[in-house]
């Protein structure tokens, strides 16, 4: 199951979930064909993306910042001697700044010039932190950490270019996630076309709940108006929610 979403560009959220029998970056590249050049895309850090060309990568820092947590000992969580305390500090600073942004209601250009103003030094001293980090002899965790944001240090700071870019992919994650939670009563789904046509199901659903929109009701006011290929984009267009 896939999912795309529109980030935080200030217009009304978009998004889609699909299906495909495989995880091959193919599908990837299928997903996105025909967006224009300099997409700057929010992911995690599956090397399928790889395969599309004309993109921006971002690099999502609740991913690289959850290394750093599971590196952690028991019981020095605020210990900021240990190296991986100080890796989730730098990660944990950046969305502090994220969290004070929306609280005080910025448009995304407000919010590009404060990143570069306060985030983006930020940035520089975390990656220069990792320049200077060598793989721990006692915890693999560590080492895994570091490898992770050792292999994004060219993209790290790819998000600071356009105001609209995400810190994270924390709304994807949320967004995949009643797919996840629900996916164990949803074995009837046994064929591609029930895949598929569960995840049309989904779309509509959730793109309701992101336009403030009662799930039930919308289906219903769908199902009542009876669209089907005979309808042109503008009927379509008026049902959409």
């Amino acid at each position: 199951m896939w999912l795309t979403r529109s980030g935080e560009d200030g217009l009304p959220p978009l998004l889609l979930y699909w299906y495909s029998p495989t995880r091959k970056g193919d599908n990837a590249v299928k997903m996105l064909k025909g967006s224009p050049p300099g997409l700057y895309l929010m992911v995690d850090g599956f090397q399928g993306y790889d395969k599309l060309k004309d993109v921006k990568r971002c690099a999502c820092y609740a991913h690289i910042r959850r290394y750093f947590l599971d590196a952690i000992p028991k019981g020095r969580e605020k210990d900021l001697s240990n190296p991986a305390v100080q890796g989730a500090a730098y990660c944990d600073k950046l969305f502090r700044y994220e969290r004070r942004y929306k609280e005080q209601g910025l448009s995304w250009e407000q919010r590009q010039k404060r990143r570069l103003k306060e985030e983006k030094p930020v940035v520089e001293a975390f990656i220069k932190w990792l320049g200077c980090q060598k793989p721990s002899a006692t915890s693999n965790k560590f080492n895994k950490a570091l490898t992770y944001a050792g292999n994004r240090q060219d993209i790290l700071m790819t998000y600071l270019e356009d105001g609209r870019c995400s810190l994270s992919n924390n709304m994807s994650e949320n967004t995949i996630r009643p797919v996840v939670v629900g996916r164990k009563n949803w074995l009837f789904s046994d064929t591609m076309d029930g895949a598929e046509a569960s995840m049309g199901i989904y779309t509509i659903v959730e793109m309701a709940k992101l336009h403030g929109l009662d799930p039930y009701k919308y289906m219903k006011h769908i199902l009542e108006s009876r669209p089907d290929y005979k309808s042109s984009d503008e009927d379509l267009e008026k049902l959409a929610p």
